[in-house]
């Protein structure tokens, strides 16, 4: 299960109540046009997209997919972009987002994550970010999926850059 259906409900009322939320792929525009360019990539996902800032700025060969705007155009694409969403997952949805992820990224992906509270709190009183960890945490996570290119500590937040990984780094790994 990627989301649940209560928790599809909170963030749907996060993004209504909030105008700012969901809005930080904007600044992720040009790395990703970089990095797209540089992997020859033809298409792009945004995997939880929210306001959709990222195909405002890039165009047409951006799919969006985010279950809690009804967002649901997610197929595998040369490259994944996830800014700002896996701390936002439900714990017992990590694995499957994670899984998702990988079968969705053809060749790389570009992920932002944070690692500390959010400023926004659910309906039901919880912080936003349901999962807080620093990157030795996320790391392992990730490169049992992917070959980890870059790591950038951002201070509150990380950037990495994950190629996909090819059938035989699979049976190694």
């Amino acid at each position: 299960m990627l989301i649940s259906a209560e928790y599809t409900e909170l963030n749907k009322k996060l993004h209504e109540s909030l105008t700012e939320y969901g809005k930080s792929s904007g600044k992720w525009v040009q790395p990703v046009v970089d990095l797209s360019a540089k992997y020859d990539c033809v298409d792009i996902l945004d995997y939880g997209c929210g306001k959709g800032l990222l195909k405002l700025g890039i165009g047409s060969k951006v799919k969006e997919y985010d279950p809690a705007l009804g967002k649901l155009d997610k197929a595998p694409c040369d490259m994944v972009v996830c800014t700002d969403v896996m701390e936002h997952i439900e714990p017992d949805c990590l694995v499957d987002v994670l899984d998702d992820l990988q079968s969705l990224t053809k060749k790389v992906a570009f992920i932002t994550v944070s690692m500390r509270p959010a400023k926004k709190t659910l309906a039901d009183g919880r912080n936003a970010h349901l999962i807080v960890e620093n990157a030795e945490w996320w790391l392992p996570k990730f490169m049992s999926r992917f070959k980890l290119v870059k790591f950038v500590d951002l201070g509150k937040e990380f950037l990495i850059i994950l190629e996909a990984k090819c059938a035989d780094d699979l049976l190694n790994s």
